[in-house]
């Protein structure tokens, strides 16, 4: 599969609007572009049954599975809402992320 290029990021605050979990909030705690995925914490939980090996006791373990990237959209601060990001080039020449709906500027 090809890489997804996408404009979220680690630790980017994105709500889920698709799927099981639609209108959960959550922190991206991984972005997998290869397959074109996103970690986000405490959402889409799954539980695996583990065997006891020598290093982890047995038991049901329950742990965060990838969503589409196409399911979550960046949560705004200002907006309340989940948007389109945009980018655009600032005096300084840094190329920041900006919020489609109210035009805010997302990186710090």
């Amino acid at each position: 599969m090809t890489m997804v290029r996408t404009r979220i990021r680690r630790d980017d605050e994105v709500i889920v609007v698709a799927g099981r979990d639609k209108g959960a909030r959550g922190k991206v705690v991984r972005v997998l572009p290869q397959d074109g995925e996103v970690l986000v914490a405490k959402v889409n939980m799954i539980k695996r049954h583990t065997r006891q090996t020598q290093n982890s006791s047995g038991g049901i373990i329950e742990k965060e599975a990838p969503l589409a990237i196409s399911n979550v959209q960046f949560f705004c601060p200002k907006c309340k809402a989940g948007v389109r990001l945009g980018s655009k080039q600032l005096e300084d020449g840094r190329k920041v992320r900006t919020c489609r709906k109210c035009g805010e500027v997302l990186d710090r």
